[in-house]
């Protein structure tokens, strides 16, 4: 029995550290979607449900992509397909690539993966906040050196206007507490 409640004490104060945050796009007006749930770790560790109503099913380029669906553009989330170890106890980049779009014009048929959508984080006010990059998708189409975790660099990325865009931010911010 001790050992129950010792064990029940220990799952106790690991919920306890953990931490809720919100991962929504933002649109130039201020208007959100939520996009997924980021679980967070005193230890900076995370993971992160994707939010399956916002986004609807596209097959597009001979490949499946949850996409959401804009007046004139549309916002496909491009899973990273690699190995990062989704911690943000140094910086926000592993966060950077768990949430790469690609965006194709509402009417088009296909998609380019020259389109690609890259979320520069910062903190800002207690949130973290992307800031609209854009970026070659194909640079990550063979799989980074063994050993490496982040294949992209400065000069992958390429400082976009956000009136330009459907959905210029990424905006990551606690839940309030529901004690």
């Amino acid at each position: 029995m001790k050992h129950v409640f010792a064990l029940f004490c220990l799952l106790l104060a690991n919920t306890a550290s953990a931490e809720t945050r919100s991962v929504y796009v933002e649109d130039i007006d201020g208007a959100r979607i939520k996009v997924a749930e980021l679980q967070l770790e005193a230890d900076g560790s995370y993971q992160v449900s994707i939010a399956e109503d916002p986004f609807s099913d596209h097959f597009l380029s001979m490949r499946p992509f949850k996409c959401l669906e804009g007046p004139g553009k549309h916002w496909c989330h491009v899973p990273y397909p690699y190995e990062i170890k989704r911690n943000v106890s140094s910086d926000l980049t592993d966060l950077e690539y768990d949430f790469l779009f690609v965006w194709k014009g509402a009417g088009e048929y296909g998609i380019n993966m020259w389109n690609g959508v890259y979320y520069k984080l910062s903190e800002e006010n207690g949130q973290w906040t992307g800031k609209l990059h854009e970026m070659d998708m194909d640079t990550l189409s063979a799989p980074p050196s063994a050993g490496e975790l982040r294949p992209l660099s400065e000069k992958d990325l390429h400082p976009s206007d956000p009136d330009s865009h459907w959905l210029p931010r990424l905006v990551i911010e606690q839940n309030p507490s529901t004690e």
